[in-house]
């Protein structure tokens, strides 16, 4: 672990991040460029967590999420994933920012329609990776409730 990781920054700071740095972005082709080194960036899941029941269905490529409670914390979650497609894994590279070391009452409330929608992601992706894209967050969100202790839910 780098001390970057053990100095997290908030959801909003992640997403303002984000927001700001597709603003810079002056074509979809640079859009995309960047998905895909944001995907490149992404560390290595567990091949061992590459099954089917960690598979994201729904997604016409293969994607995989596990989630986790964070040793020594009462309902702060991470978040491992992965896909067999570099656009794909870009998409799960900002959710990952997004989501992964956030308490789960976090996860559950934060605004992610409205932030993809400032990134443009609403428009700019195929129908196919937004319904895929929607079923990742989906799975997040229900991986959070589950892991999430009873009163962080609420």
């Amino acid at each position: 672990m780098t001390v970057a990781d053990t100095e997290q920054k908030t959801q909003e700071e992640q997403a303002e991040d984000l927001i700001q740095s597709f603003e810079w972005l002056d074509s979809l082709e640079e859009q995309y460029q960047y998905l895909i080194d944001l995907g490149r960036k992404l560390p290595p899941m567990n091949e061992a967590d590459k099954v089917e029941a960690n598979r994201v269905h729904g997604c016409q490529s293969q994607v995989w999420l596990v989630a986790h409670p964070r040793p020594g914390t009462l309902d702060v979650i991470d978040f491992e994933a992965d896909s067999d497609a570099h656009i794909v894994r870009g998409l799960v590279a900002i959710l990952k920012k997004i989501y992964s070391g956030q308490p789960a009452a976090k996860i559950l409330s934060f605004d992610i329609e409205g932030f993809l929608k400032q990134l443009g992601l609403d428009q700019h992706l195929s129908l196919g990776r937004r319904n895929g894209l929607g079923e990742m967050v989906k799975r997040i969100k229900t991986l959070a409730a589950t892991l999430a202790p009873q009163n962080a839910a609420h």
